[in-house]
């Protein structure tokens, strides 16, 4: 009897959700009798020989990795924090939260059933779909987060950061994902959405932090996801903290953490 390939994978132990597996097949990394297969829903006989490229991505979504390079650079540790995930989709962030320590983990996003099933039924998750950020108020959570993640699209981080220092302990800290493509200007944008000019980037990067700055957050860290966006887009990871006495460790490097993006991204 044939099943799907997403499927079979779950079936043979070899990943531990369809939502995982899909996200490995997708980027390429399953072989099916020797034969590369990247359609999740392609049949094959339960005897097929299927192994995998290399170390599979160990989230749910490849939206982990990019929270895992902040925490390494950004040296962050989330053991026994309360977390919140803005933006969450299918869970990546709140997938690394957790395997990092994180007590509880808020997982907000204004779509629904996207949520890894696992995640959405773990005690440790609260999922809050069809929520949009800017309307969630201190009483509609039970405990204040002292970290936040930030992976929004087509809206402007300028529109979600303050709404996102509502809500935190003092003296928490956010780690928010800037997208060129959704924060400069349209003439500025290419097709199909992409941004490419360094300029552009570098411009945008400002603009966030210099909001960040009105609002009091303290600028701490900055660096570029190690995977791409859709369509190509290089990203950014800001590390933020709300202080109660803003200020900013240093200038960040913008034109230097441009300049390596495109250098390790765009080879």
């Amino acid at each position: 009897m044939k099943e799907r390939l997403d499927v079979l994978l779950v079936k043979k132990g070899i990943l531990k959700s369809r939502e995982k597996a899909k996200v490995v097949i997708m980027a390429g990394d399953v072989f099916v009798d020797g034969q590369r297969e990247d359609k999740a829903g392609s049949m094959f006989d339960d005897s097929a020989d299927i192994t995998l490229l290399g170390n599979p991505i160990p989230y749910v979504s490849r939206g982990g990795l990019k929270l895992e390079k902040a925490m390494k650079q950004f040296c962050l540790d989330l053991s026994d924090r309360i977390c919140m995930d803005v933006g969450s989709s299918t869970g990546g962030f709140t997938d690394c939260m957790l395997q990092n320590g994180a007590l509880f983990v808020y997982a907000v996003d204004v779509g629904r059933g996207q949520l890894d099933w696992g995640l959405r039924n773990d005690p440790k998750v609260r999922c809050m779909e069809k929520t949009n950020i800017r309307y969630v108020v201190p009483e509609d959570i039970d405990r204040k987060p002292s970290f936040v993640s930030i992976d929004v699209s087509f809206i402007s981080l300028t529109k979600v950061l303050l709404p996102v220092y509502n809500l935190m302990e003092k003296e928490g800290e956010v780690v928010c994902l800037i997208k060129p493509q959704f924060e400069a200007g349209r003439e500025k944008v290419q097709k199909k959405g992409v941004v490419r000019d360094p300029a552009v980037h570098e411009e945008v990067i400002q603009k966030v932090m210099d909001y960040a700055r009105t609002i009091d957050f303290s600028l701490c860290d900055l660096d570029f996801s190690p995977i791409k966006g859709p369509e190509g887009n290089i990203e950014y990871l800001l590390h933020l903290a709300k202080t109660g006495h803003p200020h900013d460790r240093e200038e960040l490097p913008v034109k230097e953490v441009v300049a390596g993006a495109h250098k390790e991204l765009d080879k």
